[in-house]
């Protein structure tokens, strides 16, 4: 599989994400867990590598995503 990065990054989202949890006093670990309740599996070192653009988001998480932080996708990808 071919992965595709733009301008060194592999998402556009990791910077709105990093904003919303910052805004809501989260840390990294606490957005895991709360990602793992709604069954997706990622922990605190995969939110840093979406955070800094080194990992691409599926679809699905970035649903889940926009579900546990109480924003939409399209917020996240504004």
């Amino acid at each position: 599989m071919k992965i595709y990065t733009y301008n060194g990054k592999s998402n556009l989202c990791g910077p709105r994400i990093r904003m919303e949890r910052e805004r809501q006093g989260l840390t990294q670990e606490q957005l895991a867990a709360r990602l793992q309740v709604v069954d997706i599996q990622l922990n605190q070192k995969a939110i840093s590598r979406i955070e800094n653009g080194e990992r691409l988001v599926a679809d699905f998480e970035l649903k889940m995503l926009a579900q546990v932080l109480c924003v939409t996708a399209e917020q996240l990808l504004s």
